[in-house]
């Protein structure tokens, strides 16, 4: 079935250049007599408003309690859904504050394991020269085989013994 431009913006309720912007685009087909197939008008507009306007009248006097009730079920619904969605990107922002936490602390874990190394490397150099000290000490303290006992010495009194030679 064709029906004319004017007729075609009445019941879809939009503009006549609208309807000739869509035919010049090429979204839009008119036949040889410039009418316009109603299944052109429906694939490109959808149904007419008329339509939509009776079938909507028609819902709500069939049921309007039960409309009502649909509606309430879904704004309930929907602060639900809206609250559900504030509840998760504060869950989303905790996590994230928790690995940025996480990696701080992996940081500090990382910048405490050099300085323990460092200092572990400063005992065991300290340690080390502490030894060699004790050991030259030692070396020291013993009777040199090449030397010439002397009998107008002084007698040695005998050393105290050091803890590490227990």
């Amino acid at each position: 079935m064709n029906i004319s431009v004017t007729k075609a913006a009445k019941e879809w309720g939009v503009s006549r250049t609208t309807i000739y912007q869509k035919v010049n685009d090429g979204q839009l087909s008119r036949t040889a007599d410039k009418k316009i197939d109603v299944s052109e008008m429906l694939r490109v507009f959808g149904e007419p408003i008329s339509k939509k306007r009776t079938e909507r009248s028609a819902d709500t006097v069939q049921s309007t309690p039960l409309y009502s009730q649909n509606v309430q079920y879904n704004t309930d619904i929907e602060h639900l859904l809206a609250l559900e969605k504030l509840k998760n990107e504060h869950l989303i922002q905790q996590v994230s504050d928790q690995k940025k936490l996480i990696e701080n602390y992996q940081q500090q874990i990382g910048q405490l394991n050099k300085t323990l190394d460092k200092a572990n490397a400063s005992i065991q150099d300290f340690a080390q020269v502490k030894l060699l000290e004790f050991k030259k000490i030692e070396h020291d303290d013993e009777p040199q085989p090449d030397e010439k006992k002397d009998d107008t010495t002084i007698p040695v009194v005998e050393k105290k013994k050091k803890w590490w030679n227990l």
